[in-house]
């Protein structure tokens, strides 16, 4: 039996804490997370930590984490930091 994915929006004022609660208690119960990154224009040194930590839980819970509408800017400092291979990547058209 498959199950829908949970959509979180993210708004650019409380990313970390939406990532740090909402998806890891999302995550907690398997299966997929969309996180809408469409807002989010910019990634901080504690944006990427609670990533890097999400994608930790994924990993454990063997989870799925989609990453969806990031921008441009966004993905480079993702490739960057080495975590960008350990999402997937949808634009909103797309699911």
């Amino acid at each position: 039996m498959t199950t829908n994915p949970l959509c979180i929006p993210l708004d650019p004022d409380c990313v970390v804490h939406t990532l740090q609660h909402e998806a890891v208690e999302s995550l907690s119960a398997g299966g997929e997370v969309v996180l809408d990154f469409s807002a989010v224009l910019r990634i901080d040194p504690e944006m990427a930590g609670a990533l890097e930590e999400l994608a930790d839980r994924a990993a454990q819970a063997a989870g799925k984490v989609v990453l969806r509408d990031v921008n441009i800017d966004v993905y480079k400092v993702l490739k960057l930091l080495n975590l960008a291979q350990r999402f997937s990547f949808t634009a909103s058209g797309s699911m």
